[in-house]
Parts: structure tokens; C-alpha cells; sequence
């Protein structure tokens, strides 16, 4: 890339947009059915196991893949506090910063909502979407913005406790097993809110706990730009990390509160939310500190249209591109006998890689969807 494409302007953490864009790139190829491909080869154990951490657990356990989205509301969270920091330098006041939040919460809450009854072809009324959940604990995280470490941290745990006492306390006819799929306070939830229970266990209250992370990403945030060197900026994300790493896996182990990503029990959000501490401290060491960043610009180009290429893929994507890449992909590899389940990998490779250029061209033309 050239020097113009390759800046990144002053006042942003590279180490932000490379988490951003990556996060973004591996729901991608998840959309572009890269995982499950791979998965279908006929690999040795090894390589089988590596890819099963690219699809949730299925519910009690932790993989890989449950960290992403955790991960997008951290650094969410981080970036909100970063433009509310930078804009308040320049005389912004909170209250102007306050309409431009909520704006876009109400604009991503309309996009959420909205993927799904392109997906089903009505309308419907489903609120899983992780955009739909961002809407929520970004505003919960922008009103307490202005308060004091402590308060936000308090105010977590508050979160994370209300948590445990609905799914403990709130015991109702069929509803009355706090840990157990579909028969838990949040499956409940969504029969009073949507008449309806996720297939999969996803409960919509899950924007409880997970405001957790949005607020913890405010205090990230909080920590990359305070008068610290930055070497203690990486020291108190890695304590942080280690902290709730410690709390999240030993409520686990001593069968208190088991770790469940799809109705984000606090153990979950605790040790999910503790590797998102380590990797932002990692990357924040490796790209903004060491300057291992030649690489950078592909990731960045990506996070820098996160919602657009979201939007994308979940819908251009799922409803026509993957297949239209697929006719050529396909044809032309079927002429040269190429097993099936090859050509199924080549071509959500190839598709990620259309669907990446796009990203870099709207880049290069310096062309950025924002909500």
C-alpha cells in the first residue's frame, strides 16, 4: 500500500483498529462458511480440534470462537471512550457527545432488528443481534462515562450480580432450571418480550452481563490514554486480564456459576472479558509500542468499515454473494475434477477475499460507512 493509504490519523491506537478489523474479518469467514468447510475436511485430530475453536461451544465450556464477541463490545466501548476523550479536548461537552450516541444506538438497534427479517423474508420481531445488544450497553456505558473507575467497576459487578440473582431467583413454571438450555429466567425473558426461544439458546437479557464488557472497554480506554507510561498501560490491562481470568474460571470450577457463552453467565463474562484484557494489552504491545504494524493495513482496512462489511456479509453476503462467487469457483474447478469439499474451501476463500477488496477499496477511495 502507499504511505496515503497506509496512515492512521493522530490520536488513533493501532493496536484498536487491527483487534477491530480482525474481529471482523473472522466473522467473515464465518459468514462466508470458511469454518465449516474445513471443519467437513477429512483432517488429522489435531487440525479437527484447532478448527472446532471457530464455532461456539455448545454450551457449558469456552472456545476461541465465544471471545469475539466480547471482544467487539470491549473495544466498542474503548473507541467510545476515545472519541468522548478527544472530543471533550477540543470543548465538546457530554451532552453534545450524548445525542450522537444515541442516535447511533437507535440506528444500530434498528439495524439488528432489521438483519433478521431480511434473513427470515418478513417481518419478525427478534432481538439476538449483537447489534441489537451494542445498542443497549453502549448507551448504559456512555451514561456512566463521565464517572470515576471505581463507580464503573461497581457498577459491573452490580450488573454481573443482578445477573446471578434473575437466573437464581426468578424461577418460573418450566423456566425454573437457572443453567439448563431453553429452561432458564432468560429463555423466560424472550417468551414474555418475543413470544418465542432461540434455537440455539441465545437470550436476548444477555445485554445485561455484556454491558460488563462495553463498560470494561470504557476503562481500557481510560488506561490508553491517561499520563502512565506505556509499559504500566500494558501492565494494568495484563492485571485486569488476569484478574478476571482467575474470578471467571474458579466460580466454574467450584461448580458455582458454570461458564455459559449463550445466556453470558458472570463467570463467562468475567473470564471471556479477561482474555480480551490480555489480547488488547498483546496487540497494544506489539503495534503501538514495538511498531509491528508492516502488516497492519489488512486488518485496518477492514475495522475502519466494521458496520458496512458486518452489514454486508449478513445480508449481500448470505443472500446472493457467497453464492455468485460460488457459480465461478465452482464451474470452473468442477472442469478440472476437483474433489467437492476442496472446492467448498476455495471458494469461501475466495469470497473472504472479494469481500476483504471491497473493504480496501472503499479505503483507498477514503470511503467510511459510519452510523
Amino acid at each position: 500500500m502507499t504511505s496515503s493509504e497506509n496512515k492512521i490519523t493522530a490520536n488513533r491506537l493501532l493496536s484498536l483498529d487491527v483487534m477491530r478489523g480482525g474481529i471482523m474479518i473472522l466473522l467473515a469467514a464465518e459468514s462466508c462458511r470458511l469454518y465449516d468447510s474445513l471443519y467437513d475436511l477429512s483432517l488429522p485430530a489435531f487440525w479437527h480440534s484447532l478448527i472446532r475453536q471457530f464455532f461456539h461451544h455448545p454450551w457449558h465450556g469456552l472456545h476461541a470462537w465465544d471471545l469475539v464477541q466480547p471482544a467487539f463490545m470491549t473495544i466498542a466501548g474503548t473507541a467510545m471512550y476515545l472519541s468522548y476523550y478527544y472530543r471533550s479536548l477540543k470543548g465538546e461537552t457530554w451532552q453534545q457527545h450524548f445525542r450522537h450516541i444515541a442516535v447511533r444506538c437507535f440506528k444500530l438497534f434498528l439495524c439488528g432488528t432489521g438483519l433478521y427479517c431480511i434473513q427470515a423474508g418478513h417481518l419478525v420481531w427478534e432481538l439476538w443481534n449483537v447489534l441489537t445488544q451494542l445498542s443497549f450497553t453502549t448507551l448504559l456505558a456512555y451514561l456512566i462515562i463521565r464517572k470515576s473507575g471505581v463507580f464503573q467497576i461497581v457498577v459491573t459487578v452490580i450488573l454481573l450480580c443482578l445477573t446471578e440473582l434473575l437466573y437464581r431467583g426468578v424461577l418460573m413454571p418450566g423456566f425454573d432450571q437457572p443453567f439448563v438450555e431453553h429452561h432458564n429466567f432468560g429463555a423466560w425473558m424472550d417468551m414474555v418480550l418475543m413470544g418465542k426461544l432461540n434455537p440455539d439458546g441465545w437470550v436476548t437479557i444477555n445485554c445485561i452481563p455484556t454491558a460488563a464488557h462495553t463498560i470494561w472497554g470504557v476503562l481500557a480506554g481510560r488506561v490508553l490514554v491517561s499520563k502512565v507510561s506505556q509499559k504500566q498501560k500494558v501492565v494494568t490491562l495484563l492485571l485486569a486480564g488476569v484478574a478476571a481470568l482467575a474470578m471467571g474460571f474458579t466460580l466454574d470450577a467450584a461448580a458455582i456459576t458454570p461458564i455459559i457463552k449463550r445466556i453470558s453467565t458472570s463467570s463467562f463474562v468475567l473470564a471471556s472479558g479477561g482474555w480480551v484484557f490480555l489480547i488488547m494489552a498483546g496487540m497494544y504491545w506489539l503495534t503501538d509500542i514495538r511498531k509491528v504494524n508492516s502488516k497492519a493495513w489488512i486488518a485496518v482496512v477492514v475495522g475502519m468499515n466494521a458496520i458496512f462489511i458486518y452489514l454486508f456479509f449478513e445480508t449481500v453476503g448470505g443472500e446472493w454473494f457467497n453464492g455468485a462467487v460460488g457459480v465461478f469457483t465452482n464451474g470452473f474447478m468442477a472442469l478440472l475434477h476437483i474433489p467437492e469439499k476442496i472446492r467448498l474451501v476455495i471458494t469461501a476463500l475466495a469470497t473472504l477475499a472479494a469481500e476483504w477488496y471491497l473493504c480496501w477499496w472503499l479505503y483507498k477511495h477514503q470511503v467510511f460507512f459510519k452510523l
